[in-house]
This record gives C-alpha cells, structure tokens and sequence, in this order.
C-alpha cells in the first residue's frame, strides 16, 4: 500500500507542473560563396625533399639531430585577381616528436610508436604579380598576424603591407615563394636503429578561397 501511495503522490506532482513551450521546427541555413576564379598551387621537385641515407651512428644520442635546411619553390596561379590562403594539413598527425608543439609536421612513426622527427615548414622571399608580399596567419576566429610559420592549425595568407593591426589578406594572380623546409631526427635513444628507419613526412597544402 505504501507503494501505491508514493506512486500517486509522483504522479499529482507532475500533473501540477504546466510543460514548457518547446519549438516543433528548427531552421537549417546552407551559406557559402561560388568564387569566379579557380587556383592551383603546385612544388618544384614533384614536391618532394629527400633527405638520402642518414647514418645512425650521426645522430644525436638524446637531443635532435637537425637535418639540411632544403628551400622548394611554391607558385600559385589563379585565373583571376583572387583572395585566397593556404590550409596546410599534417598527413602524418600525431607522429612529430615535439609533441607540445601544433607547428610541427610529423616524420612519421616506426615500430608502432616511435616518432622519427619533425619539420617546419615556411614561406620565404614571396612575390605576387610583381610586388612583394609577406606571410600572415590566422587561425579561426581571430584576427590576421604577420609570421612565417605553416602550420595545421591556422591559415597562411599573403598582404602586401607589414602595419598592424588591421593586416588583411591581397588578392592575388599568380604568386611565387620560398617554402623552407626544416626537418630534424628525434633523439637516437627513443628510436630502434638495429634496422633501416624510413623517413615518412606528408602535408598537403590546400587552396582556401577568402
């Protein structure tokens, strides 16, 4: 009997309580733009830098062994004036060794979970139709900075001024830079050299239209 009791006593309560108005349609919004102008960016070397054999025994034992500094010649070509930036993607994510550092592109992993190294890359000496630019960046949300850094987590864009803080993004046709590479090797101690370990670094550099 005492079950029943409370059951009933729950249930005058709810009846007691009016229901909030609750919305029976939610509305869907599909925005973007269809530019006019198409870019295609393309690297000197098919894009690759290779680094050749690299003798373990040269490797540093419990600090980074930095590699040769190598520069790729990146050009940007639109049919038209276009404002546009760069969305680089990290193809080997999770693999670079400086694990509290997004600049970085990984070298990838060997053994399951050794990380071989990393790289960074940036934008050098950039020209677009005949006039000198510079690198900014923004990553979502917050306003355009100068740097020269590539990295995953923000776009990199190109202006035509250094002032601040109302840098923004120039158009651009056709457009010519130094991509610096910068790899190094993890410390020798935490990789298993009793085998060739490959060099394995990949990022994509995606044209995103302003």
């Amino acid at each position: 009997m005492k079950t029943i009791l409370t059951s009933l006593t729950a249930l005058s309560l709810l009846t007691a309580i009016p229901f909030a108005h609750a919305a029976s349609s939610v509305d869907l919004h599909v925005t973007g733009k269809i530019t006019p102008s198409a870019c295609e960016p393309s690297l000197s070397n098919g894009g690759v830098h290779d680094l050749g054999k690299i003798a373990a025994k040269d490797l540093n034992v419990d600090q980074p062994t930095p590699l040769p500094v190598q520069n790729l010649q990146l050009t940007i070509t639109c049919e038209g004036s276009t404002l546009v930036a760069l969305k680089p993607s990290d193809n080997r994510s999770g693999s670079h060794f400086d694990s509290e550092s997004p600049l970085k592109f990984g070298l990838g992993l060997v053994n399951g979970n050794e990380k071989v190294g990393s790289m960074i890359l940036n934008l050098l000496s950039i020209t677009a139709d005949g006039v000198q630019m510079y690198p900014i960046g923004s990553a979502p949300g917050a306003s355009w900075s100068p740097t020269s850094i590539l990295s995953p987590t923000f776009l990199t864009s190109f202006t035509v001024t250094r002032s601040t803080p109302d840098l923004a993004p120039d158009p651009i046709q056709r457009l010519s830079a130094d991509l610096q590479i910068t790899p190094r090797i993890a410390p020798a101690n935490t990789l298993t050299l009793t085998k060739e370990v490959p060099i394995d670094g990949s990022a994509t550099l995606e044209i995103n239209y302003l």
